[in-house]
């Protein structure tokens, strides 16, 4: 702000800048969209073509089927199942009076001043 009021610049400059940075990071924004949708376009054609091509759909590498996808789900959550123990998820807080404890001492929490010389 000091460099803004040393520079002369009054509340109707900055509003301006304001302004004008607020659009350009939109129109940058939008602007991105656009080419990502070009790009999405792009490959979505060179697909259908080489399934046209080809006359039987394309399947990629490493591309899993339903199956096999409920397959590792149900292998996943009986392995996560089996993990931990089964507890009774019941706390028991057993409350205790104690004159003294180094928890609640407040002198702990306090800092020493240093010596001076």
């Amino acid at each position: 702000m000091n460099v803004l009021i040393a520079n002369g610049w009054g509340w109707s400059e900055m509003l301006w800048v304001a302004l004008i940075s607020i659009c350009l990071v939109f129109s940058v924004l939008l602007l991105l969209v656009g080419v990502m949708k070009v790009f999405g376009a792009i490959f979505t054609r060179r697909a259908a073509a080489a399934v046209a091509a080809t006359d039987k759909p394309v399947v990629a590498q490493g591309q899993l089927h339903e199956e096999e996808i409920a397959a590792i789900a149900t292998a996943l959550h009986l392995y996560r199942g089996a993990l931990h123990d089964r507890e009774s998820e019941v706390l028991t807080i057993m409350s205790i009076k104690r004159a003294y404890s180094p928890w609640n001492s407040k002198i702990h929490g306090l800092t020493q001043l240093p010596d001076r010389k």
